[in-house]
């Protein structure tokens, strides 16, 4: 079969490929599939129009696929999600007031919180107050507002205008899609926006994310990849996409050993 003379197998080349790294670049495809790079693009337009990938300069990138409610997510990969977590809890520091987004990998952060660094823990998030509420050696605020159910957490303006009242020295956002072109992204506006001010609020930003969420998309902006710091993800993600974060600024901690449950 002659994948270059052929639309449907040239674009069914190009998503699986993209379903195994995340992201393809229109020239190596052209060069792997002997097309011209002005079809593999026209190829990647039609994809894109198809909401089947998303646009970049050189190539496309998967969109992530729109979240579960949380109570869902909450069972999904659950020893990987708390490996992160482990490694998350160690860069906080003595006297931290920390700000800990909706999310089921955020959930396992509050889960494995020290007691003993005299921390304040704001949060949008019920299941993240659930998660600390009795520990001793830590304070909790909770973030007013409407309660959504798919990311678990308050949004609106109520909420937004009291994290506008906050400087925390870290925070944890909820990663729905990140990649170091187009930034952080999210599936809900609302969401985006509380993410948004979440980070622009906080001196320290920590993104923590399973493989399945890095160079990857979502309809919604929330901020530039370099407005995070810290970057913590597990094994798996190719070596040029960790490079392209390192580059921009983010320093990045790798976490071994996980496989897919």
């Amino acid at each position: 079969m002659d994948v270059a003379a052929l639309p449907k197998e040239r674009q069914k080349f190009i998503l699986n490929r993209l379903q195994n790294t995340g992201r393809v670049i229109a020239a190596e495809i052209a060069a792997e599939v002997g097309a011209t790079e002005d079809t593999v693009r026209r190829d990647l337009r039609h994809l894109a129009k198809e909401g089947l990938c998303q646009r970049v300069y050189g190539g496309a990138l998967t969109i992530h696929k729109i979240s579960t409610p949380l109570h869902v997510r909450e069972d999904e990969n659950r020893d990987r999600k708390r490996r992160l977590a482990l490694r998350a809890v160690q860069l906080l520091r003595t006297g931290d007031v920390v700000f800990i987004d909706a999310g089921s990998t955020n959930t396992e952060i509050a889960r494995l919180l020290p007691d003993n660094l005299n921390l304040r823990v704001i949060t949008n998030a019920p299941a993240v107050a659930n998660a600390i509420l009795g520990r001793s050696g830590i304070e909790v605020d909770i973030i007013g507002g409407h309660l959504d159910r798919t990311t678990g957490g308050s949004l609106g303006a109520r909420a937004v205008s009291e994290v506008r009242s906050i400087r925390p020295s870290i925070c944890f956002p909820g990663i729905c899609a990140l990649d170091s072109e187009l930034g952080l992204t999210a599936f809900d506006p609302e969401d985006a926006f509380m993410k948004a001010n979440i980070i622009a609020s906080s001196a320290r930003v920590v993104a923590v994310a399973t493989r399945e969420k890095i160079a990857t998309c979502a309809p919604y902006v929330v901020s530039a990849a370099d407005k995070i710091t810290d970057l913590v993800v597990e094994a798996g993600v190719e070596e040029d996409t960790l490079t392209a974060y390192a580059k921009i600024g983010l320093a990045i901690q790798v976490v071994d050993g996980l496989k897919d449950e």
